[in-house]
Parts: structure tokens; C-alpha cells; sequence
């Protein structure tokens, strides 16, 4: 299990770099390691749950916009699963996210790993925010 809190302790440094920011006080410092904390563990889960339950709901992991939003950027293609009905799943969702961060999802490649997770978590948060915001925008 030593592995995991490497994993975890690699995604709080590379990926937040943590070790970047300026901050003046040992409490805004606690504050954002904190946040980090709990950015880095959900990368992580997200990475774990991905290679122990992917036929998984994808609603335990993401929110229904979110997985709105993943369905209307990467669409999946018809070739490959001509059902349309087919069940959405959370390693579907996740490969989604890692293809935001650069993830190529040949057939051969193995399950996305925390680095493609952490870039593509970072950019469909930054489409999320747009979309909310485009939203509140045109609806006014």
C-alpha cells in the first residue's frame, strides 16, 4: 500500500505544486494544503475507481452536468458502440476526462493514469465554469 500514499504525495506535488506557492502565513498555507489535500485524493480515487469499478454508475464520482458536458464534447464513436442505448459507465466518463488531459484511448493503451486525470479534471473545470457562466449570461 506504500504505492498509494507515493501516488497521493506525487499528485499534491507535481500536480498542485504545492511547493510553488508564495503565501505569507502559516494559516493561509494550512488552507491551501488543505485544498490540495482534497483535490489530489479525488484525483486519486477517480484513477483507483476507474481500474476497480468501471462498469460503476458514473453518478458516484461526477455531477449530471458534468457528465451532460462529457457527452457533448466527446462524443463517442459509432463504430465501435453502434447501441445507442448502450449503459453509461463510470470508466467511460473517466476516459472522457482523460482525453481532456491528453489521454490518447488507443485499444491497446492501459487505464489512464493520475497525470492525463489531473490535466483533464483542471480543463473541464475551466469548461464547467464557462458553461455555468455563459448560462447566467444569455438567461439574463
Amino acid at each position: 500500500m506504500r504505492w498509494k500514499i507515493e501516488t497521493f504525495h506525487k499528485i499534491l506535488k507535481s500536480g498542485c505544486r504545492a511547493e510553488a506557492a508564495r503565501l505569507r502565513t502559516a494559516e493561509r498555507i494550512v488552507n491551501l494544503i488543505a485544498v490540495f489535500c482534497i483535490l489530489s485524493w479525488r484525483i486519486f480515487w477517480m484513477t483507483m475507481m476507474n481500474r476497480v469499478t468501471p462498469t460503476a454508475s458514473p453518478l458516484i464520482a461526477l455531477t449530471p452536468l458534468v457528465i451532460r458536458l462529457l457527452d457533448e464534447l466527446l462524443r463517442q464513436d459509432t463504430r465501435n458502440h453502434p447501441e445507442p442505448g448502450q449503459k453509461k459507465s463510470l470508466a467511460k466518463y473517466l476516459t472522457k476526462i482523460a482525453r481532456l488531459g491528453g489521454y490518447l484511448a488507443r485499444s491497446k493503451d492501459p487505464p489512464p493514469g493520475n497525470a492525463v486525470m489531473w490535466r483533464g479534471l483542471s480543463r473541464l473545470t475551466d469548461i464547467e465554469i464557462g458553461f455555468i457562466m455563459g448560462a447566467r449570461l444569455v438567461g439574463n
